[in-house]
This record gives C-alpha cells, structure tokens and sequence, in this order.
C-alpha cells in the first residue's frame, strides 16, 4: 500500500525531491497558482510553516497551469514571483499537472486516497489541499477556500498524533 513517501518530484529549482525525506512530519500538500483569486492564501500557508514547521509541518507547493492558465510563469518566475510576493520559503516544487492522465503520480494517489465531494477525484481548482499524517497517509482534502487558518485545528491533532 503506498504512502506519501513512496513518490518524488522535482522542486521548483530542479532538482530532485524524495517525500521518504519528510518521513515522520506531517504534510500539508498544496496545488498553487500565482494569479488566482485564491493567491493571496500564500501569506497564509507561508504563517502555517512559519508557527509550525519546528514541531514538524512542512508545506509542499506544487505549481499548476490547469485552472484558468493563472500560473502561466516559469518554474525560476513562480519561484520569484512567491518570495517577493508572499515571502515563501516554504518548499516549491516545479509546476505541474493535477489532473487527467499526464498529471503527477502524487496527485493521482492524493486524489484516490481522498475523493472530493461526491466521490470526485479531480481537483476543481488552485488551492485544494491535502493533509498527511506523520504515518504518510492522507487525513483529510480541503477545497480551494478553505483557508489556511482554518485548518490550523486539523494540523495540530495531525502533529499531536
């Protein structure tokens, strides 16, 4: 049975990125886009890693194209874009699909192992997240306007766990 840690990708500099290396943190995975009206959730993210990430959350940001084209940028221009904007510093990963059959093997497992409503397993839009144990399996999806904030209650019964 495959867990988080069972995939890799590249960060958003290109280089190699094994999850196994977060083994035993807890995840809060995130699909981005830099025009979107929901960009302004990475000042939230960004508040999320900065309160959480000593006691072992890190948040992995993983550019997308497919919605609405709001992330048309390079991977060097999303990266950019992210720290002058948002100060991110927390991991990026290089943009690429969420959904239909070019997209990532990460996102095809997320989507299985936590349908949206109705069963769904496509990813409607920017910003739908995905909360992972310290087991490395999924705990919950949360849809595109689910706030950072809120789910500060969730990250910490994850992190307790």
């Amino acid at each position: 049975m495959p867990s988080v840690y069972d995939f890799e990708a590249l960060s958003i500099d290109g280089k190699p990125a094994a999850l196994a290396s977060q083994r035993g943190k807890v995840l809060l995975i995130v699909n981005t886009a830099s025009a979107c009206g929901f960009t302004p959730q990475f000042a939230g993210l960004e508040k999320l890693w900065q309160d959480y990430r000593d006691r072992g959350l890190v948040i992995v940001g993983f550019p997308s194209n497919q919605f609405g084209h709001q992330d048309p940028g390079t991977n060097d221009e999303i990266a950019s874009f992210c720290q002058l904007n948002y100060g991110v510093s927390f991991p990026m990963m290089a943009k690429v699909d969420v959904n239909g059959s070019a997209a990532h093997p990460l996102w095809k497992w997320l989507t299985a192992e936590a349908p949206g409503i109705l069963g769904t397993k496509a990813i409607k839009w920017n910003f739908t997240k995905f909360l992972i144990g310290k087991d490395g399996e999924v705990i919950k999806r949360y849809a595109p306007n689910d706030t950072p904030e809120s789910l500060q209650k969730d990250i910490e019964a994850a992190l307790a766990a």
